[in-house]
């Protein structure tokens, strides 16, 4: 059996190919992934291993707000420079140096534009010298208050050079500095980890970046020889107390680098996913590509059972076949996908500014991953096959070889309790009744919804693909075509499946974007009551901002009724960490924004007062007179008197705070602002003065409320294009699943296929007739698709109703043009199929047995 296997094998050099390039495409993700991950991972590493070379201790005050994932970095409390001296103090000091270093420094290029940072930090420092890690390649050190010096890849990005005079943003306004000197890193690199950093004199980075004067970020120092760096950790931590945070420079790169590893995981759960999207469209084409195989196997198989083939061994030779097919696709998916994480990793590090990659390797987890994914994903499509194959009675050996249909009531009972489950995770998970499992039980009610879906699909693929086929029956190799594609219910339905989750995932989430995007901008166009908006699209952790001068400058031109400034932060308010905003005029609220007060008076608002919804009064039990203690970034706890409640809106802030707290904000300065005019002005007229106000504020603009909207939703664009793109892999592989049907469909047919060209049914007919099949097959994927990407879309809206997406957008133009893409994709899926069934030789295939 084993040497039979192997032959039949060997025989079938195609079906081995098209059977496991979906298994490649899967698992090249998946290796992908861990490659990607452990590569970048070794890289930070190494770079915070160099930024804290020669750092044995390092000293930082606890920051006042925590800052989970993806909400910026933590501001850290300003270290006094006393704090420094009593370091030095401490037995076993060699040195301490205070380090200002924060994110936050924005160099404006030479072209007039802020350099952007796409995930590294723009850190603005004092300069404490070169070093055997830090060199200082041209010019000289900072010497007066308005000299710094850039590092090398900063003076590349935005291409300036020592003598230029430019401009920094920071927490205060953009000012102007002569560039004096730039400096770059041992082993010929521009950057650490393509970080963008300007250094001051010590006395303008405490004021620029700290805010104050005579306070250090950190101090790092280093320890007498003779004295162990975890002893003098101990030593400084028990003289400092409590406040501050002492680790060893160890300690401090490791954590560094665990953060941002951290960081990455959330990039690796989405390589896996859609590596999980193709593996289980390659899962359909391995099912159909096995289960045509044991059909044009029949006889054969039953040859075997006769001469003494027990079923275990029908079913072993089935499932050897699978684990051949599975071990190739491993083997091959795992070169693909370390050589897809070496490309990645490599875009990475350019894309972040120049991150120094560490050797591309191939760890353990993707090795596992590749051939555990592979070979299992292989293995479990091959049994359903496979016992069916053990099942052929001998006596099929002197019978024709046949498909008949089998009834469809088992596998339509077993498609509604599937589809059932998944409509019932998916009720469970989308309505907030799961937990803390909310994310794996909307996954979960996916995966059964596209399994139950695609186990009902042969119930409806005979009306639905002869209803689509009559559109090709006034020509007679499009009426073959349209019975061809309607004779074997199952295999079309497994067939047009394939395709069927591609697009119905693109679909879905087209939906869910577009309503997103609907709901948004409807929302801003009923609410927002301003006819101009500053604001800029935000790059990095940070919102770009704008001196709030401007806003004054504004309210004073003609034609402008009112203006408001929008700042915001994270803050401790209680017990619980939260967004809280200001105004500059807290009278936008009701003016431009249209609140409504629920208690107390919110037209005005002291120095200790405070505003909150009424969803948050209802959930924290608050009432007008309550006090609330709130922690705000730079300042210390500061208990506030909650003096009146508006209606919660979307488009308000959950907790407003006087515009003199701002200053204690992450970013003191304004994010956003909103001007509404005066009766019969026009904002042509007094858009461009605006423009004028803000030529020190590169990164925003002022627009009308259209385009505001417009660039505020752009984000949406860009990540629809994204997932589009990436989503294309399942279809790929979907065209692979009809080439390969059709191409295995042709071979079961051959001697039918004889005796129409021997009837004369031409060339060109024939390829003709093998092209509508395809084209039907696959637009009735698309629609189905369509159908079910929109249902789940729906409801994910519905669900989302009270976070304030309520409108329901089906994306009309993007299902045509599926639809096209389906019709287009059977055509080019046919092409090889066809042009062999065109090329068979009348005589031999009347003859084929």
């Amino acid at each position: 059996m084993f040497r039979a296997t192997l032959k039949s094998l060997l025989a079938r050099k195609l079906r081995l190919i098209l059977s496991g390039l979906a298994v490649v495409l899967g698992v090249m993700f998946v290796s992908g992934a861990f490659v990607l991950t452990d590569t970048l991972g070794r890289s930070f590493d190494a770079v915070f291993a160099d930024a804290y070379e020669g750092v044995d201790v390092n000293v930082a005050a606890k920051p006042r707000i925590e800052v989970g994932d993806f909400e910026g970095d933590a501001v850290a409390m300003p270290v006094p420079a006393e704090t420094v001296e009593r370091i030095r103090n401490v037995a076993g000091v060699a040195d301490a140096t205070g380090i200002v270093a924060a994110d936050g420094a924005r160099l404006i290029g030479s072209n007039g534009k802020v350099v952007t940072s796409f995930g590294p930090p723009q850190i603005g420092a004092n300069w404490v010298g070169v070093s055997d890690l830090v060199q200082l390649r041209e010019g000289r050190e900072p010497q007066a208050d308005d000299e710094i010096l850039v590092n090398a890849g900063l003076a590349k990005a935005g291409q300036v050079a020592v003598g230029d005079r430019v401009g920094v943003l920071t927490l205060e306004p953009k000012q102007e500095f002569t560039i004096v000197g730039i400096f770059g890193y041992s082993g010929g690199r521009d950057s650490i980890g393509g970080v963008n950093e300007v250094m001051f004199t010590t006395p303008v980075a405490q004021q620029l970046m700290l805010g104050q004067g005579d306070a250090f970020t950190n101090v790092t120092v280093t320890a007498a020889d003779g004295v162990a760096n975890d002893r003098l950790r101990d030593d400084i931590a028990a003289a400092l107390g409590a406040d501050f945070e002492v680790k060893t420079g160890a300690e401090v790169s490791a954590e560094a680098s665990a953060t941002l590893k951290e960081g990455l995981s959330f990039f690796n759960r989405i390589l896996l996913g859609f590596a999980a999207v193709a593996l289980l469209v390659g899962t359909f084409l391995i099912l159909n590509t096995f289960s045509i195989i044991v059909a044009q196997r029949t006889r054969e198989l039953a040859l075997m059972r006769a001469v003494g083939a027990g079923r275990r061994q029908i079913i072993g030779s089935v499932v050897l076949e699978a684990v051949a097919v599975g071990l190739l696709a491993s083997v091959l998916g795992l070169g693909a996908g370390v050589g897809i994480g070496a490309l990645l990793a490599y875009l990475f590090g350019n894309l972040s500014g120049g991150l120094d990659l560490a050797g591309v390797a191939v760890p353990p987890a993707a090795v596992i991953g590749a051939f555990g994914v592979g070979l299992i994903i292989t293995v479990v499509a091959a049994l359903l096959p496979a016992l069916r194959a053990s099942r052929i009675p001998p006596i099929a050996a002197m019978q024709d070889v046949a498909t008949p249909d089998r009834p469809l009531t088992k596998v339509t009972v077993a498609g509604a309790a599937v589809t059932s489950t998944g409509a019932t995770l998916l009720f469970l998970g989308l309505g907030g009744h799961a937990g803390g499992n909310t994310l794996i039980t909307i996954l979960g009610g996916v995966l059964f919804a596209f399994i139950g879906v695609a186990l009902l699909t042969p119930l409806i693929s005979r009306p639905v693909v002869g209803l689509l086929g009559g559109i090709f029956s006034w020509w007679m190799p499009g009426k073959l075509g349209r019975l061809n594609s309607g004779r074997n219910p199952r295999r079309t339905a497994i067939t047009a499946a394939a395709l069927m989750v591609g697009i119905a995932l693109v679909t879905g989430v087209t939906v869910i974007l577009d309503s997103t995007k609907s709901s948004i901008s409807g929302l801003a166009q009923d609410k927002i009551k301003a006819e101009l908006v500053i604001g800029g699209a935000q790059t990095g952790p940070r919102p770009p901002t704008f001196d709030p001068v401007v806003l004054e400058k504004t309210a004073a031109l003609p034609g402008v009724a009112l203006v408001g400034g929008a700042y915001g932060d994270l803050a401790q308010v209680g017990d619980e960490r939260t967004w809280v905003g200001a105004n500059s005029d807290v009278s936008t609220l009701t003016r431009i924004f249209g609140a409504r007060a629920t208690a107390g008076d919110i037209s005005r608002l002291g120095p200790d007062q405070m505003l909150v919804s009424s969803d948050v009064a209802a959930s924290r039990g608050l009432s007008v007179g309550s006090t609330v203690p709130v922690q705000l970034a730079r300042a210390e706890a500061k208990t506030y008197t909650v003096s009146g409640i508006y209606e919660a809106d979307e488009l308000l802030d959950p907790i407003t705070v006087p515009v003199t707290a701002a200053q204690d904000f992450t970013v003191p300065q304004p994010i956003a602002g909103f001007i509404q005019l005066t009766p019969g002005a026009q904002a042509a007229d007094v858009l461009p003065r605006v423009e004028t106000l803000l030529a020190d504020s590169p990164e925003v603009t002022v627009a009308d409320r259209d385009a505001f909207i417009e660039q505020q939703t752009k984000p949406l664009d860009d990540l629809l294009r994204m997932i589009q793109i990436l989503l294309l892999l399942a279809i790929v592989i979907a065209v692979l699943g009809i080439i390969n049907t059709l191409a295995l469909s042709v071979l079961e047919r051959t001697r039918e296929l004889g005796l129409l060209r021997a009837v004369g049914l031409g060339r060109a007919q024939t390829m003709g007739m093998i092209t509508i099949e395809a084209v039907v097959i696959s637009v009735f994927g698309a629609l189905l698709g369509i159908a079910v990407g929109s249902g789940l879309g729906a409801a994910v809206v519905e669900a989302l109703r009270d976070e304030g997406i309520t409108d329901l957008v089906l994306p009309w133009a993007d299902m045509g043009t599926m639809v096209g893409l389906g019709a287009l994709v059977g055509v080019i899926a046919a092409v090889i199929p066809a042009v062999r069934a065109a090329r068979i030789d009348v005589l031999g295939a009347i003859a084929h047995d």
